[in-house]
Protein backbone atom coordinates (compact mmCIF):
# COMPACT_ATOMS: atom_id res chain seq x y z
CA UNK A 1 0.00 0.00 0.00
CA UNK A 2 0.87 3.64 -0.55
CA UNK A 3 1.93 5.71 1.89
CA UNK A 4 0.43 8.67 2.57
CA UNK A 5 1.64 11.98 1.08
CA UNK A 6 0.87 14.73 3.18
CA UNK A 7 -1.83 16.76 2.09
CA UNK A 8 -0.54 19.96 1.17
CA UNK A 9 1.50 18.00 -1.31
CA UNK A 10 0.94 19.62 -4.56
CA UNK A 11 2.17 19.70 -8.21
CA UNK A 12 1.79 22.66 -9.98
CA UNK A 13 3.08 24.64 -12.63
CA UNK A 14 4.18 28.10 -13.14
CA UNK A 15 2.73 29.47 -16.84
CA UNK A 16 2.57 32.85 -17.96
CA UNK A 17 1.62 32.09 -21.68
CA UNK A 18 -1.93 33.87 -22.42
CA UNK A 19 -3.25 30.46 -23.71
CA UNK A 20 -2.73 29.10 -20.54
CA UNK A 21 -6.10 27.06 -19.12
CA UNK A 22 -4.80 26.24 -15.56
CA UNK A 23 -3.55 28.51 -13.98
CA UNK A 24 0.13 28.28 -11.86
CA UNK A 25 -0.66 26.40 -8.71
CA UNK A 26 -4.79 25.59 -9.38
CA UNK A 27 -3.74 21.88 -10.11
CA UNK A 28 -3.10 20.10 -7.13
CA UNK A 29 -2.89 16.13 -6.60
CA UNK A 30 -2.71 13.96 -3.35
CA UNK A 31 -2.86 10.25 -2.51
CA UNK A 32 -4.67 9.35 0.12
CA UNK A 33 -2.91 6.78 3.15
CA UNK A 34 -5.59 4.38 1.68
CA UNK A 35 -4.72 5.00 -2.06
CA UNK A 36 -7.07 7.25 -3.44
CA UNK A 37 -5.55 9.45 -5.81
CA UNK A 38 -7.14 13.32 -5.97
CA UNK A 39 -6.54 15.32 -8.38
CA UNK A 40 -8.72 18.93 -8.45
CA UNK A 41 -8.12 22.26 -10.33
CA UNK A 42 -9.65 25.29 -8.35
CA UNK A 43 -11.68 27.53 -10.80
CA UNK A 44 -12.76 30.14 -7.97
CA UNK A 45 -14.69 32.62 -10.57
CA UNK A 46 -17.43 29.99 -11.85
CA UNK A 47 -20.48 28.93 -9.95
CA UNK A 48 -20.48 24.74 -10.31
CA UNK A 49 -18.48 22.17 -9.98
CA UNK A 50 -17.48 18.76 -11.99
CA UNK A 51 -16.99 15.82 -10.34
CA UNK A 52 -16.24 12.56 -11.38
CA UNK A 53 -14.86 9.33 -9.54
CA UNK A 54 -12.77 7.12 -11.50
CA UNK A 55 -12.40 3.25 -11.10
CA UNK A 56 -9.58 1.73 -13.21
CA UNK A 57 -11.09 -1.52 -14.77
CA UNK A 58 -13.01 -1.96 -17.95
CA UNK A 59 -13.52 -4.56 -20.52
CA UNK A 60 -10.15 -5.55 -21.33
CA UNK A 61 -9.79 -7.01 -17.79
CA UNK A 62 -12.59 -9.35 -18.54
CA UNK A 63 -13.11 -13.15 -19.83
CA UNK A 64 -14.56 -14.35 -22.31
CA UNK A 65 -17.12 -15.76 -19.82
CA UNK A 66 -17.64 -13.03 -17.82
CA UNK A 67 -17.17 -9.79 -20.70
CA UNK A 68 -19.90 -6.82 -19.97
CA UNK A 69 -19.70 -7.31 -16.41
CA UNK A 70 -18.23 -4.11 -15.69
CA UNK A 71 -20.44 -1.98 -17.60
CA UNK A 72 -23.45 -4.15 -16.15
CA UNK A 73 -21.51 -3.11 -12.69
CA UNK A 74 -22.29 0.42 -13.93
CA UNK A 75 -25.84 0.06 -14.65
CA UNK A 76 -26.53 -1.83 -11.05
CA UNK A 77 -24.90 0.55 -8.99
CA UNK A 78 -27.26 3.05 -9.63
CA UNK A 79 -30.33 0.70 -8.59
CA UNK A 80 -29.67 1.10 -4.95
CA UNK A 81 -26.95 1.95 -2.21
CA UNK A 82 -27.48 1.16 1.42
CA UNK A 83 -28.17 4.87 2.09
CA UNK A 84 -30.32 5.84 -1.13
CA UNK A 85 -33.07 3.93 -3.46
CA UNK A 86 -32.86 3.86 -7.07
CA UNK A 87 -35.26 7.18 -7.02
CA UNK A 88 -33.60 9.02 -4.32
CA UNK A 89 -30.43 8.15 -6.68
CA UNK A 90 -31.97 9.69 -9.57
CA UNK A 91 -33.79 12.62 -7.77
CA UNK A 92 -30.60 13.40 -5.72
CA UNK A 93 -28.79 15.98 -8.00
CA UNK A 94 -31.69 16.78 -10.52
CA UNK A 95 -33.71 18.15 -8.31
CA UNK A 96 -31.01 20.78 -7.24
CA UNK A 97 -30.39 21.67 -10.87
CA UNK A 98 -27.27 19.43 -11.54
CA UNK A 99 -26.99 16.21 -13.37
CA UNK A 100 -25.81 12.41 -12.53
CA UNK A 101 -24.18 9.88 -15.37
CA UNK A 102 -21.94 7.13 -15.82
CA UNK A 103 -19.67 5.13 -18.37
CA UNK A 104 -17.97 1.96 -18.91
CA UNK A 105 -14.99 2.13 -21.69
CA UNK A 106 -12.15 -0.81 -22.41
CA UNK A 107 -9.67 0.40 -19.63
CA UNK A 108 -11.86 2.40 -16.76
CA UNK A 109 -15.00 3.02 -15.28
CA UNK A 110 -16.70 6.74 -14.64
CA UNK A 111 -19.05 8.28 -12.02
CA UNK A 112 -19.39 11.95 -12.78
CA UNK A 113 -21.90 14.45 -11.75
CA UNK A 114 -21.80 18.69 -12.06
CA UNK A 115 -23.30 20.68 -9.37
CA UNK A 116 -23.87 24.13 -8.53
CA UNK A 117 -20.61 24.62 -6.32
CA UNK A 118 -23.04 25.15 -2.85
CA UNK A 119 -24.36 21.44 -3.78
CA UNK A 120 -20.72 19.89 -4.06
CA UNK A 121 -21.27 17.93 -0.80
CA UNK A 122 -24.22 16.66 -2.26
CA UNK A 123 -22.63 15.58 -5.05
CA UNK A 124 -19.58 13.65 -3.80
CA UNK A 125 -21.97 11.72 -1.52
CA UNK A 126 -23.88 9.92 -3.97
CA UNK A 127 -21.02 9.62 -6.06
CA UNK A 128 -19.03 7.68 -3.21
CA UNK A 129 -22.52 5.69 -2.14
CA UNK A 130 -22.94 4.78 -5.47
CA UNK A 131 -19.19 3.31 -6.16
CA UNK A 132 -18.96 1.98 -2.26
CA UNK A 133 -21.98 0.99 -1.44
CA UNK A 134 -24.30 -0.24 -3.99
CA UNK A 135 -26.51 -3.00 -2.45
CA UNK A 136 -26.60 -5.43 -5.88
CA UNK A 137 -29.67 -7.37 -4.92
CA UNK A 138 -31.25 -10.15 -6.81
CA UNK A 139 -34.23 -8.50 -8.09
CA UNK A 140 -32.45 -5.67 -8.88
CA UNK A 141 -29.79 -7.61 -11.47
CA UNK A 142 -32.41 -9.80 -12.73
CA UNK A 143 -34.30 -6.46 -14.06
CA UNK A 144 -31.43 -4.72 -15.15
CA UNK A 145 -30.64 -7.48 -17.06
CA UNK A 146 -33.07 -6.77 -19.35
CA UNK A 147 -32.30 -3.39 -19.40
CA UNK A 148 -28.82 -4.06 -20.45
CA UNK A 149 -29.68 -6.49 -23.00
CA UNK A 150 -31.99 -4.20 -24.26
CA UNK A 151 -29.05 -1.57 -24.43
CA UNK A 152 -27.06 -3.84 -27.12
CA UNK A 153 -30.03 -4.77 -29.39
CA UNK A 154 -30.18 -0.93 -29.80
CA UNK A 155 -26.36 -0.29 -30.36
CA UNK A 156 -26.86 -3.84 -32.54
CA UNK A 157 -29.77 -1.85 -34.70
CA UNK A 158 -27.36 1.80 -35.24
CA UNK A 159 -25.03 0.65 -37.86
CA UNK A 160 -22.85 3.90 -37.26
CA UNK A 161 -22.12 2.21 -33.47
CA UNK A 162 -21.72 -1.35 -34.39
CA UNK A 163 -19.26 -0.73 -37.23
CA UNK A 164 -17.10 0.42 -35.07
CA UNK A 165 -17.53 -2.29 -32.49
CA UNK A 166 -17.15 -4.80 -34.82
CA UNK A 167 -13.79 -3.08 -35.96
CA UNK A 168 -12.14 -3.18 -32.76
CA UNK A 169 -13.46 -6.47 -32.03
CA UNK A 170 -11.74 -7.23 -35.36
CA UNK A 171 -8.67 -5.64 -35.04
CA UNK A 172 -7.91 -6.41 -31.70
CA UNK A 173 -8.73 -10.52 -32.63
CA UNK A 174 -8.06 -12.62 -29.96
CA UNK A 175 -6.88 -10.29 -27.48
CA UNK A 176 -9.11 -8.97 -24.43
CA UNK A 177 -9.36 -6.08 -26.21
CA UNK A 178 -11.62 -7.26 -28.90
CA UNK A 179 -14.43 -8.25 -26.12
CA UNK A 180 -17.50 -5.54 -26.84
CA UNK A 181 -17.73 -3.44 -23.91
CA UNK A 182 -21.28 -4.22 -23.36
CA UNK A 183 -20.85 -7.91 -23.67
CA UNK A 184 -23.09 -10.35 -25.26
CA UNK A 185 -26.78 -11.15 -23.91
CA UNK A 186 -25.42 -14.54 -22.95
CA UNK A 187 -23.27 -13.37 -20.77
CA UNK A 188 -25.49 -10.85 -19.37
CA UNK A 189 -28.22 -13.51 -18.75
CA UNK A 190 -25.92 -15.71 -17.09
CA UNK A 191 -24.64 -12.93 -14.49
CA UNK A 192 -25.49 -14.65 -10.56
CA UNK A 193 -25.46 -11.98 -8.05
CA UNK A 194 -22.08 -13.77 -6.14
CA UNK A 195 -20.23 -13.22 -9.35
CA UNK A 196 -21.07 -9.59 -9.27
CA UNK A 197 -20.47 -8.99 -5.81
CA UNK A 198 -17.32 -10.84 -6.07
CA UNK A 199 -15.84 -8.64 -9.52
CA UNK A 200 -17.32 -5.80 -7.87
CA UNK A 201 -15.19 -5.30 -4.17
CA UNK A 202 -12.27 -6.93 -6.38
CA UNK A 203 -11.64 -3.93 -8.41
CA UNK A 204 -14.21 -0.92 -6.78
CA UNK A 205 -11.33 -0.53 -3.99
CA UNK A 206 -9.90 2.92 -2.95
CA UNK A 207 -6.27 1.72 -4.45
CA UNK A 208 -8.30 1.40 -7.79
CA UNK A 209 -10.09 5.10 -7.45
CA UNK A 210 -9.46 8.42 -8.63
CA UNK A 211 -11.29 11.58 -7.46
CA UNK A 212 -11.00 14.36 -9.83
CA UNK A 213 -12.46 17.90 -9.13
CA UNK A 214 -13.11 21.30 -11.72
CA UNK A 215 -14.67 23.95 -10.44
CA UNK A 216 -15.01 26.29 -7.31
CA UNK A 217 -14.25 23.43 -4.66
CA UNK A 218 -10.55 23.68 -3.00
CA UNK A 219 -8.30 21.30 -3.01
CA UNK A 220 -8.37 20.93 0.49
CA UNK A 221 -12.41 20.53 0.98
CA UNK A 222 -12.43 17.76 -1.89
CA UNK A 223 -9.73 16.43 0.71
CA UNK A 224 -12.09 16.41 3.41
CA UNK A 225 -14.68 14.83 0.94
CA UNK A 226 -12.88 12.19 0.45
CA UNK A 227 -12.05 11.51 4.26
CA UNK A 228 -15.54 10.77 5.07
CA UNK A 229 -16.39 9.16 1.89
CA UNK A 230 -13.40 6.49 2.29
CA UNK A 231 -12.82 4.10 4.24
CA UNK A 232 -9.15 3.03 5.11
CA UNK A 233 -9.06 -0.36 2.36
CA UNK A 234 -5.80 -1.84 2.90
CA UNK A 235 -7.02 -4.91 0.26
CA UNK A 236 -6.01 -4.43 -3.20
CA UNK A 237 -5.76 -5.33 -6.63
CA UNK A 238 -3.33 -4.22 -8.66
CA UNK A 239 -4.59 -4.35 -12.32
CA UNK A 240 -2.14 -5.29 -15.06
CA UNK A 241 -2.60 -5.11 -18.69
CA UNK A 242 -2.79 -8.14 -21.45
CA UNK A 243 0.47 -7.66 -23.30
CA UNK A 244 -1.33 -5.84 -26.74
CA UNK A 245 3.08 -6.43 -28.41
CA UNK A 246 1.36 -10.05 -29.12
CA UNK A 247 -1.34 -7.99 -31.55
CA UNK A 248 -0.08 -8.36 -34.89
CA UNK A 249 -2.44 -6.41 -37.32
CA UNK A 250 -2.72 -7.76 -40.79
CA UNK A 251 -4.24 -7.25 -43.79
CA UNK A 252 -8.05 -8.67 -44.16
CA UNK A 253 -11.28 -8.08 -45.32
CA UNK A 254 -14.12 -8.72 -43.26
CA UNK A 255 -17.94 -8.17 -44.78
CA UNK A 256 -20.97 -8.10 -42.32
CA UNK A 257 -24.49 -8.56 -43.56
CA UNK A 258 -27.03 -6.40 -42.04
CA UNK A 259 -30.81 -5.57 -42.97
CA UNK A 260 -29.35 -1.80 -43.69
CA UNK A 261 -29.91 0.68 -46.64
CA UNK A 262 -25.79 2.01 -46.65
CA UNK A 263 -22.93 0.53 -46.70
CA UNK A 264 -20.77 1.17 -43.98
CA UNK A 265 -17.42 0.94 -44.20
CA UNK A 266 -14.22 1.27 -41.30
CA UNK A 267 -10.81 0.55 -43.38
CA UNK A 268 -8.03 1.31 -40.60
CA UNK A 269 -5.64 -0.41 -37.95
CA UNK A 270 -3.88 -0.59 -34.97
CA UNK A 271 -2.69 3.19 -34.03
CA UNK A 272 -0.26 4.29 -31.12
CA UNK A 273 -0.82 4.53 -27.34
CA UNK A 274 -1.06 7.49 -25.15
CA UNK A 275 2.61 7.42 -24.18
CA UNK A 276 3.55 6.67 -27.57
CA UNK A 277 5.95 9.34 -28.77
CA UNK A 278 4.56 9.79 -31.84
CA UNK A 279 0.99 10.37 -30.75
CA UNK A 280 1.17 13.91 -31.40
CA UNK A 281 1.91 13.21 -35.24
CA UNK A 282 -0.77 10.77 -35.48
CA UNK A 283 -3.24 12.99 -33.65
CA UNK A 284 -2.12 15.85 -36.50
CA UNK A 285 -2.29 13.64 -39.65
CA UNK A 286 -5.32 12.33 -38.56
CA UNK A 287 -7.41 15.98 -38.10
CA UNK A 288 -5.86 16.82 -41.07
CA UNK A 289 -7.02 13.43 -43.10
CA UNK A 290 -11.00 13.63 -41.85
CA UNK A 291 -11.40 15.96 -38.78
CA UNK A 292 -13.91 18.78 -40.10
CA UNK A 293 -15.55 20.50 -42.82
CA UNK A 294 -12.00 21.27 -44.14
CA UNK A 295 -10.21 17.76 -44.03
CA UNK A 296 -8.98 15.93 -47.10
CA UNK A 297 -11.70 13.16 -46.79
CA UNK A 298 -14.54 15.33 -46.36
CA UNK A 299 -13.49 18.13 -49.39
CA UNK A 300 -13.03 14.99 -51.25
CA UNK A 301 -15.44 12.75 -50.90
CA UNK A 302 -18.70 14.36 -49.78
CA UNK A 303 -18.07 18.23 -51.57
CA UNK A 304 -16.50 17.00 -54.79
CA UNK A 305 -18.03 14.17 -55.33
CA UNK A 306 -21.09 13.73 -53.31
CA UNK A 307 -20.92 10.01 -52.75
CA UNK A 308 -21.49 10.40 -48.84
CA UNK A 309 -23.07 12.17 -46.13
CA UNK A 310 -20.80 10.51 -43.49
CA UNK A 311 -17.34 10.60 -43.64
CA UNK A 312 -14.41 11.55 -41.11
CA UNK A 313 -10.96 9.34 -39.54
CA UNK A 314 -10.71 8.30 -36.52
CA UNK A 315 -7.28 8.47 -33.67
CA UNK A 316 -8.46 6.02 -30.24
CA UNK A 317 -5.89 6.34 -28.09
CA UNK A 318 -5.79 4.11 -24.87
CA UNK A 319 -2.81 3.88 -22.26
CA UNK A 320 -0.78 1.10 -24.61
CA UNK A 321 -2.12 0.98 -27.70
CA UNK A 322 -5.16 2.56 -30.10
CA UNK A 323 -7.09 2.61 -33.49
CA UNK A 324 -6.55 4.85 -36.25
CA UNK A 325 -8.90 4.57 -39.22
CA UNK A 326 -11.86 6.21 -41.69
CA UNK A 327 -15.14 5.51 -41.42
CA UNK A 328 -17.38 6.22 -44.52
CA UNK A 329 -21.42 5.47 -44.58
CA UNK A 330 -22.50 5.44 -48.40
CA UNK A 331 -24.80 4.26 -51.20
CA UNK A 332 -23.50 0.26 -51.94
CA UNK A 333 -23.11 1.51 -55.36
CA UNK A 334 -20.00 4.16 -54.43
CA UNK A 335 -18.76 1.64 -51.65
CA UNK A 336 -15.55 0.84 -53.86
CA UNK A 337 -15.60 4.17 -54.95
CA UNK A 338 -14.91 5.47 -51.78
CA UNK A 339 -12.56 3.27 -50.77
CA UNK A 340 -10.34 4.18 -53.44
CA UNK A 341 -10.55 7.89 -53.01
CA UNK A 342 -9.68 7.24 -49.46
CA UNK A 343 -6.22 5.20 -50.20
CA UNK A 344 -5.36 7.90 -52.78
CA UNK A 345 -5.83 10.51 -50.03
CA UNK A 346 -3.48 8.38 -47.72
CA UNK A 347 -0.64 7.79 -50.53
CA UNK A 348 -0.80 11.65 -50.76
CA UNK A 349 0.18 11.86 -47.45
CA UNK A 350 2.58 9.07 -46.95
CA UNK A 351 4.35 10.81 -50.26
CA UNK A 352 4.07 14.39 -48.34
CA UNK A 353 2.07 16.25 -50.55
CA UNK A 354 1.13 18.53 -47.95
CA UNK A 355 1.92 21.89 -47.42
CA UNK A 356 3.63 23.77 -44.65
CA UNK A 357 0.99 26.39 -44.89
CA UNK A 358 -1.67 23.18 -44.46
CA UNK A 359 0.19 22.07 -41.89
CA UNK A 360 0.35 24.79 -40.06
CA UNK A 361 -3.06 25.44 -40.39
CA UNK A 362 -3.87 21.89 -39.45
CA UNK A 363 -1.66 22.45 -36.22
CA UNK A 364 -3.55 25.77 -35.03
CA UNK A 365 -6.93 23.60 -35.77
CA UNK A 366 -5.78 21.35 -33.28
CA UNK A 367 -4.52 23.65 -30.42
CA UNK A 368 -7.37 25.47 -30.90
CA UNK A 369 -9.89 22.80 -30.41
CA UNK A 370 -7.97 21.62 -26.83
CA UNK A 371 -7.92 25.41 -25.62
CA UNK A 372 -12.29 25.62 -26.62
CA UNK A 373 -12.62 22.51 -24.95
CA UNK A 374 -11.01 23.61 -21.85
CA UNK A 375 -13.37 25.96 -21.77
CA UNK A 376 -15.54 23.73 -20.16
CA UNK A 377 -15.13 22.72 -16.63
CA UNK A 378 -16.25 19.34 -16.97
CA UNK A 379 -13.55 19.00 -19.39
CA UNK A 380 -11.29 20.13 -17.50
CA UNK A 381 -12.55 17.51 -15.01
CA UNK A 382 -12.13 15.29 -17.77
CA UNK A 383 -8.61 16.57 -19.01
CA UNK A 384 -7.01 16.18 -15.73
CA UNK A 385 -8.61 12.86 -14.87
CA UNK A 386 -6.95 11.75 -18.11
CA UNK A 387 -3.38 12.81 -17.03
CA UNK A 388 -3.75 10.77 -14.01
CA UNK A 389 -5.04 8.05 -15.66
CA UNK A 390 -2.73 8.10 -18.05
CA UNK A 391 0.74 9.52 -17.38
CA UNK A 392 0.20 9.60 -12.96
CA UNK A 393 0.73 13.30 -13.57
CA UNK A 394 -0.35 16.47 -15.01
CA UNK A 395 1.15 17.55 -18.09
CA UNK A 396 1.62 21.57 -18.73
CA UNK A 397 -0.98 22.58 -20.97
CA UNK A 398 2.15 24.27 -22.84
CA UNK A 399 3.93 21.11 -23.06
CA UNK A 400 1.41 19.08 -25.10
CA UNK A 401 0.70 22.51 -27.24
CA UNK A 402 4.48 22.49 -27.75
CA UNK A 403 4.18 18.88 -29.00
CA UNK A 404 2.07 19.29 -31.38
CA UNK A 405 3.85 22.62 -32.66
CA UNK A 406 6.20 20.26 -33.21
CA UNK A 407 5.20 18.03 -35.38
CA UNK A 408 7.06 18.12 -38.84
CA UNK A 409 5.95 17.22 -42.31
CA UNK A 410 8.73 14.14 -42.04
CA UNK A 411 6.94 13.24 -38.98
CA UNK A 412 3.51 13.02 -40.96
CA UNK A 413 5.16 10.87 -43.31
CA UNK A 414 6.87 8.98 -41.55
CA UNK A 415 3.39 7.59 -39.37
CA UNK A 416 1.28 7.40 -42.14
CA UNK A 417 3.94 5.57 -43.88
CA UNK A 418 4.14 3.04 -40.95
CA UNK A 419 0.25 3.03 -39.37
CA UNK A 420 -1.27 2.69 -43.50
CA UNK A 421 0.41 -0.02 -44.63
CA UNK A 422 -1.83 -2.15 -46.78
CA UNK A 423 -0.28 -5.36 -45.43
CA UNK A 424 -1.22 -4.51 -41.87
CA UNK A 425 -4.91 -2.67 -42.64
CA UNK A 426 -8.31 -4.14 -42.26
CA UNK A 427 -10.95 -2.85 -44.05
CA UNK A 428 -14.85 -3.70 -42.41
CA UNK A 429 -17.89 -3.50 -44.63
CA UNK A 430 -21.37 -3.61 -43.04
CA UNK A 431 -23.28 -4.43 -46.10
CA UNK A 432 -26.78 -4.27 -46.76
CA UNK A 433 -28.67 -7.38 -46.74
CA UNK A 434 -31.37 -7.68 -49.12
CA UNK A 435 -32.98 -10.96 -48.43
CA UNK A 436 -36.54 -11.19 -48.17
CA UNK A 437 -35.40 -13.10 -44.81
CA UNK A 438 -33.76 -10.41 -43.40
CA UNK A 439 -36.09 -7.50 -44.17
CA UNK A 440 -39.15 -8.89 -42.53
Amino acid sequence: MKKKLQSSSTATFIRTSRSSAIEAGSYQKTILENGVRVVSEYIPYVHSVSLGMWITVGSRYETELNNGITHFIEHIAFKGTNKRTAAAIAKSLEQVGGYLNAYTSKEHTCFYARVLDEYAPLAFDVLADLITNATLKPKDIEKEKLVVIEEIKQMEDDPLDCVHEYFEQEVYQNHPLHFPILGSPKNIESFTQEEIIEFYHKYYNAQNIIVASAGNLKHDELLNLCNKNFKKNPNYLSLLHNDTDAVVPQQRSVEILKPIQQTHICIGTIGYGAKHDKRFASQVLNTFLGEGMSSRLFQNIRERYGIAYSVYSFNNQMSDTGTVGVYIATDPSQAERCIELVWNELEKIKSGLISKALLQRTKTQIKGNLLLGLESVSNRMSHIASNELYYGQFIPLEEMLNSIEAVTLDDIIQVGQELYQPSRTLLLLLRPDTTIEALR
